[in-house]
């Protein structure tokens, strides 16, 4: 028997990142993706608290989220801390939605990110089309507290936008460093300006500090790869949320 997934089953929320790279002549070709620049692609899961909890650093910026996102499954040397039970992390359009990894509804006419419902010009037009669109709003605004913590981040280390003068070794261990400090920052200091600002509904990540991942999305590919049975699971979270 199918069990009913609620809120409280979501515990993180999962998604990919770029950091400027520089690397030595010949080698940059790998890290160059839409950007037109040299990244380093970083698969992150945050809290909700803010706080990265994984990081995996070092992939070519113009590798896909999803193919990382895989090695991460298969590499069971990585330690990647997979959901148990139904307990599930956010993800984005970028990845399969399959047992515990909730992914929005996709389609050609299907709004998902806040921006897409926020330019509309009347309430009317800004408000989610139907139930599908409702879950995708939801799912989007709880989501959205990957690109809050990318942008505090971000905002906080000026180092990461341009590291040029560091081996590439060099490179991942601050990333993996800043990480640990905003940490330690958010857990002991709590409410710094930083976080604050985060904090507020309206919250937009500085230009520059949110470079997103190489995504050039195969909708079909992804649909193929989602799990019949998790997709139901998310029906059900629908016709909960239109039945409150």
């Amino acid at each position: 028997m199918v069990q009913e997934l609620t809120s409280h089953d979501c515990i993180e929320a999962l998604d990919g990142t770029h950091v400027k790279a520089r690397l030595l002549q010949g080698q940059e070709i790998p890290y160059i993706g839409h950007k037109g620049y040299p990244t380093q692609n970083i698969l992150d899961v945050v809290d909700f608290n803010m706080c990265f909890t994984f990081a995996w650093v070092g992939w070519e910026g113009a590798t896909h989220d999803s193919r990382i996102f895989g090695e991460a499954l298969r590499r069971s040397e990585l330690n990647f801390s997979r959901p148990i039970e139904n307990k599930y992390y956010l993800v984005d359009a970028g990845y399969p939605h399959m047992k515990g990894y909730m992914a929005p509804y996709k389609g050609d006419n299907v709004r998902y990110h806040l921006a897409q419902f926020r330019r509309g010009a009347t309430r009317q037009l800004r408000e989610p089309r139907g139930r599908i669109e409702n879950f995708n709003y939801l799912h989007s605004s709880c989501r959205n507290i990957v690109e809050r913590t990318f942008g505090v981040w971000k905002a906080r280390w000026s180092i990461l936008r341009d590291m040029s003068f560091y081996h590439s070794d060099t490179q991942r261990d601050i990333i993996l460093a800043t990480m640990a400090i905003h940490n330690y920052i958010r857990k002991k200091c709590n409410m710094g300006d930083a976080f604050r600002a985060a904090e507020n509904e309206r919250y937009v990540p500085s230009v520059g500090t949110s470079l997103r991942a190489n995504n050039n999305i195969n909708a079909k590919n992804m649909e193929e790869q989602s799990d019949l049975v998790w997709m139901g699971l998310r029906d059900l979270i629908v016709n909960e949320i239109c039945e409150a």
